[in-house]
């Protein structure tokens, strides 16, 4: 039919044909039409496929959350279940097992059912290879299909294990990030160790404590390291050593293992009332060396020799190690005594003691921070927050109400207890449920020997050479119950998991763990028998005196012609704590707190109106008379007198109106069981000791 033509398309209709550009018309407008129909059928289609997508990954979330909620509500369980045998062991006065090493078997028999008893989850998908890197990115972004996800690197994975990376989800679960140790369960602990520190016995040994705490660790440290190098070169030829290890990574091995923890022989201590001068020399070196243990494992990583072999031994790499850890450890005490100062002159200068709740937060939040703050300046939080702690203790607790005193000792001897028996609870939990132990038999014996080698190493020197200085001599006794309580525990563990990237240090996590479960059921559960063995008397309070043997004080000093010139005294602490006392009773402490002399009277006359703004009116008016708990440092209340105008301050602030020699009927002081007990002339030949007014009162001991 040519165009134009008519055509009968019906009975009795005629119609005449379309041009051609009609045709394409509505060939396009049909082709157009199926397009749309398509698109509307494909993006209903991605529409369901989002959704899905979408309620597949909330109950991905919910799954999580469920698994979460479980795994926390285990070690709940698990600390619930270890303070009713606690009560129970009390009960039956059992003391061949501690608290911390009950917390360690009830986590070994949870660890066992999750590993075993727990069906295994596909979690894994195939292995992408990425070829064309050369390093390791610790955030991912894979773009899949157009969409972007992200994921974290969670360590490496050696070739030979690829395939039987773990599959259960409620195990990864439980195992938990090093920082949660390290930013939530050290800090309390610490602190606590530090705020609550029987101060009088502590400084009386200050001398012999430091020398174990610094000379001993680092001995410690270094024996270990040697003799686990040696170790390390004897599985080499063996052929049981299957990845590199360094000379620097037993030395890092030897200062994470010589933090000692001896918290189960120290509980018992506690409870059967052992010599007090034991108990401070065992507490003062694992307080400070979990501290000097840190530092040194910090300053062994930064080692870095310079050249092509980062391993070798370089003497001006040494010496910037040396200066790393002074100016850590130097860095880290004095943030942590100034958080404390600022926090004392806060309760101080403000009325917060009328509210203790905010009170006691206060105190709550500026002792954790600085752990967090120390950390954040690339310092050593452990080291922090014990001296804030002490500083806490000395000074703020003066100055709180006395319902926050109570809420503070309260609160932080809580989180202490739950915070190590978590952690004691999750080493046990640990040794089933982390995926990257090594066990190496050769390793574990040799590091049980180096231990007990570089125990005995330090120990016994070191008190050889302190007993020379020594009035009262660190028997033999005491040093074999301090060789036998070298016990590793929560810090050890702490440093030993905070890295587990490298071979190396898969196998000193595996090794501590292994050394901690041995000396905390073992040695802990022989002390009570090796205290009798060794005939370590008990039955002494540890909060008080040895023995008294004096009943008299005498006026070194007085108004009068008849004062006791030329006397001289003995006082109770190291050396090394007098050198600062008097500075820190007659201008810190009145700064600071609200005890203490007036700085009217400690001040030159030049300084009147700061004096008078420093110096709290509670000190004039007699209005709150503080003392502290722990038996304040060197003496005793009433040891130490001052007199200012017409009325006479004791040093922990209380006041009475007459000057008078004061004296203690019926009862003797001891001579001092510390290794500094040294007489001092007060006046150097003048028998005046006075600054504007004051008078010092001292009790004297009977020289026959």
């Amino acid at each position: 039919m040519e165009p134009g033509d008519a055509a009968r398309l019906g009975p009795g209709r005629v119609t005449r044909a379309l041009p051609p550009r009609m045709w394409l018309l509505l060939l396009l407008v049909g082709w157009g039409l199926s397009a749309g129909a398509l698109a509307s059928s494909s993006g209903a289609a991605a529409a369901d496929s989002s959704a899905m997508e979408e309620l597949a990954t909330e109950k991905e979330a919910e799954e999580s959350h469920r698994q979460d909620s479980v795994s926390l509500l285990t070690f709940i369980l698990l600390l619930t279940l270890t303070i009713l045998t606690i009560w129970l062991f009390k009960h039956r006065r059992v003391r061949f097992l501690h608290e911390t090493g009950l917390a360690m078997i009830y986590g070994l028999i949870v660890g066992v059912i999750l590993r075993y008893g727990t069906p295994a989850t596909s979690g894994h998908d195939k292995a992408l290879s990425c070829t064309q890197e050369d390093r390791v990115f610790s955030t991912l972004l894979v773009n899949v299909s157009g969409k972007f996800f992200e994921y974290t690197l969670k360590g490496e994975i050696s070739p030979g294990k690829l395939n039987s990376v773990e599959q259960n989800d409620m195990l990864r679960k439980v195992t938990f990030d090093p920082e949660v140790f390290f930013n939530i369960l050290l800090p309390p602990i610490i602190f606590h160790a530090g705020y609550s520190l029987k101060k009088r016995h502590f400084f009386r040994n200050l001398g012999s404590i430091l020398a174990y705490a610094f000379l001993g660790t680092a001995v410690s440290c270094f024996i270990i390291g040697n003799l686990m190098y040696g170790v390390v070169k004897l599985m080499k030829i063996v052929g049981q050593l299957s990845d590199k290890f360094y000379y620097t990574d037993c030395l890092f091995f030897g200062a994470i293992i010589s933090a000692t923890d001896p918290v189960t022989v120290l509980a018992i201590f506690n409870e059967l009332h052992a010599d007090v001068d034991l108990y401070a020399l065992l507490f003062g070196e694992s307080v400070l060396n979990d501290a000097v243990a840190i530092v040194l494992s910090s300053s062994i990583v930064a080692y870095q020799p310079a050249g092509l072999n980062t391993h070798a031994f370089d003497a001006a790499a040494f010496f910037k190690s040396v200066g790393i850890f002074l100016g850590i450890f130097s860095g880290s005490f004095t943030m942590g005594a100034v958080t404390g100062v600022v926090t004392a002159l806060i309760s101080k200068f403000t009325k917060l003691h009328c509210f203790p709740l905010l009170e006691t937060a206060l105190f709550f939040l500026m002792s954790w921070s600085t752990f967090l703050l120390a950390e954040a300046c690339g310092f050593t939080g452990v080291v922090a927050v014990l001296f804030c702690g002490i500083t806490q203790a000395h000074y703020t607790y003066n100055n709180l109400s006395v319902e926050s005193r109570s809420r503070t000792k309260q609160l932080f001897e809580v989180l202490h207890f739950l915070a190590e028996n978590f952690i004691f609870s999750y080493m046990g939990l640990a040794l089933f449920t982390f995926q990257k132990h090594v066990f190496s038999p050769v390793f574990i014996i040799g590091a049980f020997v180096a231990i007990f080698l570089g125990r005995a190493a330090h120990i016994y020197p070191l008190s050889f050479f302190l007993n020379l200085g020594r009035r009262h001599k660190i028997g033999w006794n005491f040093q074999h119950m301090m060789m036998f309580s070298g016990l590793r525990g929560a810090m050890a563990f702490a440093l030993a998991i905070r890295d587990t990237a490298s071979y190396a240090r898969q196998m000193m996590f595996t090794t501590t763990l292994l050394i901690v479960f041995f000396t905390v059921w073992i040695i802990g559960g022989g002390t009570t028998p090796m205290l009798s063995w060794l005939n370590i008397r008990v039955g002494v309070d540890p909060d008080q005196d040895p023995p008294p043997n004096n009943d008299s004080f005498q006026v070194l000093q007085g108004d009068g012609p008849e004062s006791a010139g030329g006397n001289r005294t003995k006082q109770e602490s190291a050396w090394l704590f007098r050198l600062w006392y008097s500075f820190d009773h007659n201008y810190l402490k009145p700064i600071l707190t609200h005890s203490g002399p007036p700085l009217t009277t400690t001040l030159p006359a030049w300084c009147g109106l700061l004096a008078r703004c420093l110096t709290s009116p509670q000190v004039y008016d007699n209005q709150e008379p503080l003392r502290e708990e722990d038996s304040d440092f060197i003496l005793t209340e009433g040891d130490l007198t001052l007199t200012y105008g017409d009325s006479t301050m004791t040093a922990n602030g209380s006041s009475s109106s007459h000057v008078a020699s004061l004296s203690l009927e019926g009862s003797r002081r001891t001579k001092s069981s510390s290794e500094e007990v040294l007489e001092h002339d007060l006046g150097m030949g003048d028998p005046k000791v006075s600054n504007r007014g004051t008078r010092l009162v001292f009790p004297l001991e009977d020289n026959a």
